[in-house]
């Protein structure tokens, strides 16, 4: 019996961003600002935007992790990045879904969060 640590076929784990919107860039601005309470690191960087989806009519869906379950935050986080995406112009509504598959593991933080908190 072979164990493979391959994904089953299909969807990715992660779905993909719509980076060619443009709002995009905006939108990953606006996810900059919103800060792990317990890390010094802003959300994006630390690797728990897993994906921004931008419909045509500009409604945005944000799914997104947290550094664990337990996290004092877990209700709270969706409404601060809802709150920071909102007031951009063109955004209609926006949509944060919280996931824990793939749970988030330090791979997935940027290297600039790797440096400011020591890890390189």
């Amino acid at each position: 019996m072979t164990h493979s640590t391959e994904p089953l076929e299909g969807a990715p784990l992660i779905a993909p961003s719509t980076v060619n919107h443009p709002l995009y860039e905006p939108v990953v601005d606006a996810c900059r600002t919103v800060f792990d309470p317990e890390i010094p690191v802003n959300i994006y960087d630390l690797g728990l935007i897993y994906t921004v989806d931008i419909s045509d009519a500009n409604e945005v869906k944000v799914i997104m992790t947290l550094t664990a379950p337990g996290c004092p935050v877990a209700g709270d986080m969706p409404g601060w990045i809802a709150e920071a995406i909102e007031p951009l112009a063109g955004v209609k509504q926006v949509d944060v879904e919280l996931t824990w598959e793939p749970p988030w593991g330090m791979e997935m933080m940027s290297d600039e969060a790797r440096l400011e908190l020591g890890f390189m």
